[in-house]
């Protein structure tokens, strides 16, 4: 018959050692809010090209959805997670957000912890297999997947990294929703604060 199986790839996974003992979960699927920089979320996923993966890390502002930041690595690290940290409190202007997280390794990290405590923004994690904790996000990586990623071959890291930010500028400045009004979440961001 010719038939071939193919074997399902392995899935990046950022958990090791031990669970449930860094930070509450004080998110509790709250995604209500009425200002800017009251509750973020972060995660990390896997892009594949041809050349090989490349990792995604953003942080989302649950007020209008926003990227307010992200960055694009070939392997998930530390340094990763504190480059996006220091794009994120640049945007601060004082206030002090919940970040929430799973319980991936770099987020137990003490230094992780220790550039949060500095930046008076408070940790939140899930559970361990509660994806429903991180819905918000996993909604963003859902749809730059579809619109932007699935169903193209991507030969280059500099191509797929090229695509990455092409997608984030697109979907803050221009993409519409209608929970935010029929504008993008910029738009909604900047309207809201005049």
């Amino acid at each position: 018959l010719g038939l071939k199986g193919k074997n399902k790839r392995k899935k990046y996974h950022s958990y090791r050692g031990a669970v449930d003992k860094i930070a509450e979960n004080l998110l509790q699927r709250d995604f209500h809010i009425t200002s800017p920089n009251q509750k973020w979320v972060t995660d990390v996923s896997e892009f594949k090209c041809a050349e090989g993966k490349l990792y995604l890390s953003p942080i989302k502002d649950l007020f209008n959805g926003e990227i307010i930041a992200y960055d694009v690595a070939r392997n998930p690290s530390f340094e990763q997670i504190s480059r996006i940290m220091k794009q994120a409190v640049s945007r601060l202007d004082g206030a002090t957000p919940i970040l929430y997280s799973d319980q991936g390794w770099q987020y137990q990290m003490a230094s992780y912890q220790s550039i949060l405590k500095h930046n008076g923004i408070v940790q939140s994690m899930s559970r361990k297999g509660n994806c429903l904790d991180n819905s918000a996000m996993e909604s963003f990586f859902g749809r730059l997947k579809t619109e932007c990623y699935f169903g193209k071959r991507f030969e280059t890291f500099e191509q797929l990294e090229q695509a990455i930010h092409e997608y984030i500028h697109y979907y803050n400045h221009e993409r519409i929703q209608v929970r935010l009004k029929g504008l993008s979440p910029v738009e909604y961001r900047t309207q809201s604060l005049n």
